[in-house]
Formats: C-alpha cells, structure tokens, sequence
C-alpha cells in the first residue's frame, strides 16, 4: 500500500509538505549548530570565568570570606549554595544539560555538572569541580523560558503558513480539473448540456476547450442520430401501416395467412420502438424525486394482463429516489416481460431497502432457464441475448436499454442464477440525499 496520494491534488499537497519539511529540519539543523550552540558555548564560557572568580580564594580547601561573598553577589546576583539551600531554591526543578556539563567540564578542568531551571529569570546551576557538593546559583536576567523556545515557535508556524499556502494554491490549480472529473461524468450519462469555464493555467484551458469541442461534437452526434433514427421509423411504418390495411382485405379463406402476417407487423412495431427507445437518452436533470413502489406496483398491475401470476413483495416504506418514472416505468416492465417470455411459472416482484448500501432494490425473480454464467455481463450489450438457453426472440436490445437507463439514474443492474432455478434480475438505485433520517 503506498503512502502516495494517487488524485493530482494530493500529490502536489504531499510534495509541497514534503520538501517544506525537508527546508525546515534543514533550517532547525543550521540554527542550532551556527547560532544556538555558539551562543550557549559563549554563555557557558562567561560562566566558567565567574565561576572561576567565585573560588579564587581557595587553596585546599572552601574558605570563602563572607564579606567577599556578600560584594560578589549585589554585584552580580551569584551565590554559592549548599545542596540542601540549593534544593530548596529550584534545584530540584532543574534539568541537567550534558552538553553543557561537558563544555563546564573543560573550563574548568574537572568534572562538573551544569543544570538549569526555566522561570524568570533563568538560573544556571554550577557544581565545581572545586567545591564537590556546593552550587553556584547564577541567574540570567532577560534570557528566559520565551527565548529558547522562540525558535521552535518561529520554524512551526513558518511550516505551518508555507503548507497551508501549498494546500490553497495545489487546491486552485486543481479546481477545474474537479470541474472537469464532474462534467465528464454528466456527459457520462448522457447530459451533453455541460459548458466549463474556460480558467486556470494555460495546459488546463487547452483542456477544457477540448472538452468543451468534445461535448458539443456528441451532443451533434446524438441529435442526427435521433433524427435518423426517427426518419427510419416513420419510412418503415409507413408500408407496414399499407400492409397491415391490406391483410384486413384478404378472404376469409386465408385468415390464417392473415394472421400471420399481422402478427409479423406487431413484432416489427416493437422491435422499432425499442430502437427508438434505445436511441432515446434520458437526461439526468429530468430526474425528480418519486417513490419507487407506487412505480413498480403500477407496472404489475398492468401487466397482470398476460394471465400469468405476479407476486408482489415491497417493504412499506422506501427511501425516495430521485428518478424518471416512465422510464423506470420502462425498466420494470422490460424485467417482467422477459421473465414472462422466458418462463412458465409464477414470477416474483419485490423492492427492499439496502441500509447498509443506502440503495433501494428492485427485483423480479422467475424460474425459467437461466443464463450461462460466462454470459450474464455480455447480454446487456446490444444485440446480445442468451440464445442457447433462453430462446432467440426479440431484439435483444431489452437489456441494452435497462442498463442504460439505470446508468443514467446513478445506480447498477444485475443478473443472478438461482440455486433453486431461474433467473433474478435486480435493479439497484442510490436513495436521495437527505431521504434516510
């Protein structure tokens, strides 16, 4: 799994963080090592020398002349302690630095130890080598807690600002290419009426004018092809209407013929429909929000006309779906009618609410045939029908025309075998927002 961000938003934030933080631990590094410990080495140095000054009446051992030590401190404030006086003024609030011991260490030429407690002011604590267990109290007026951690606070709110810059400026640059992701789905669907603004750098203008070219180019494309389609209709309508009008004058002799050759125009009307039908988008803004089971249940009402027995399970209440209820309508019906011609027994029609995926599901279960599971996702191309299984009648463009019309509406079909036999078709379509409370 890789950490990398893959949307080009992302990326440019992550690289932008990246080598910000890079600068700043490069910056934090050369602070530290050119400005801070110098400045703590000439401290500890100054130090050393007082230190150095507050001992120098000692030979073998600590004799420091109380007047001596009095002048020393009005003058500069430092005083030797012992361990419980040190104590009991923030010693033991202190923290041992050993980078500072160290350096102590060599000025003074023996082992010392140099701690320090943050208040204000700051105060060193020196033990001497010279005087094992007495400390040197030396407060460092001006030089406090706020001064140190300046620099941390300097470096982390520069970092902070600089990826807070490089998060608006990756978010500017990727804006239309946002607007871009969201117009190509619409065009996706079917809705060529998507125009984007021609902004951003110059490669993303280039873009959108394609773009833009593209949509329109389709959208032409579409229109001549609906208007053939429906010259086609009409030219070939035309002479069945003659013929259909003859047939009604033939003898009764041939009423068998007669018959036949009806039945033949019926099947022709239809499959010309589901041309049109095909050809026909359905645009997303024609969709509205409407409730799922009164559709279904008025397509089963209708098709109750085949004599054949439709059972109908709904769940009471659905989510509201935003739709086209003709052509949902559509779908429905072309679902029953293929499993009214593909089977003899009972059919069953039902609608749930999937929480969990907040869809609403339509479903018509039959108990025909079947479909080889090699073929259930080809059969939705145009044309393609499961011919060995389940006949060679119709079009085959039924199912071309559910999943085009669930396409448009946001949500999926699919076709499942039944371990008991039969065949289910289900519609799965998303719940409008703000319908599930």
């Amino acid at each position: 799994m890789s950490i990398l961000p893959r949307s080009a938003f992302g990326q440019t934030v992550f690289f932008v963080g990246a080598l910000l933080l890079i600068n700043q631990i490069v910056s934090y590094i050369t602070v530290t090592l050119y400005v801070v410990k110098p400045t703590f080495e000439q401290v500890n140095l100054m130090l050393a020398k007082q230190v150095k000054t507050v001992f120098i009446e000692r030979e073998d051992s600590i004799n420091l002349s109380s007047e001596f030590s009095t002048k020393f401190y009005d003058i500069t404030g430092i005083e030797v302690m012992t361990q419980r006086e040190a104590y009991r003024n923030g010693l033991a609030q202190a923290k041992e630095y050993t980078m500072l011991s160290r350096s102590m260490s060599e000025q003074l030429h023996g082992s010392a130890r140099v701690m320090v407690s943050q208040g204000n002011p700051l105060v060193y604590w020196v033990e001497a080598p010279q005087a094992p267990g007495y400390w040197v109290r030396v407060p460092l007026s001006g030089f406090t807690e706020t001064n140190l951690q300046f620099l941390v606070f300097y470096l982390s709110t520069i970092g902070f600002l600089s990826v807070l810059g490089g998060w608006l400026f990756a978010r500017h640059l990727n804006k239309p290419l946002k607007s871009l992701q969201i117009a190509a789905g619409r065009v996706g669907v079917g809705d060529f009426t998507t125009r984007l603004k021609e902004e951003g750098s110059t490669e993303v203008i280039e873009v959108t004018k394609a773009f833009n070219q593209m949509s329109k180019g389709i959208a032409e494309l579409e229109n001549d092809r609906r208007l053939m389609m429906a010259g086609v209709s009409h030219d070939l309508r035309t002479p069945l209407t003659r013929i259909r009008l003859a047939t009604e004058m033939m003898n009764d002799e041939e009423d068998y013929l007669r018959q036949g050759i009806i039945d033949d125009i019926e099947d022709m009307n239809a499959i010309i429909d589901q041309f049109i039908e095909y050809l026909r988008h359905h645009n997303s803004a024609e969709l509205v929000l409407d409730d799922v089971n009164q559709v279904v249940q008025e397509v089963v009402h209708a098709e109750q006309q085949h004599q054949r027995t439709i059972v109908l399970q709904s769940d009471e209440q659905l989510p509201a779906v935003m739709m086209n209820a003709v052509a949902l309508k559509r779908v429905v019906t072309n679902m029953i009618e293929n499993a009214i011609r593909y089977s003899d027994d009972d059919i069953t029609v039902s609608t749930h609410y999937l929480s969990h995926k907040k869809q609403v599901l339509i479903c018509v279960k039959d108990r025909g045939p079947g479909i080889p599971e090699s073929e259930l996702e080809s059969v939705f191309e145009p044309f393609k029908r499961g011919d060995l299984a389940r006949g060679s009648e119709g079009s085959g463009l039924g199912l071309a025309i559910i999943k085009r019309i669930i396409t448009t509406h946001g949500g999926t079909v699919k076709l499942r075998n039944r371990k008991q036999g039969g065949l289910s078709a289900e519609v799965y379509l998303p719940v409008a927002k703000g319908a599930v409370r």
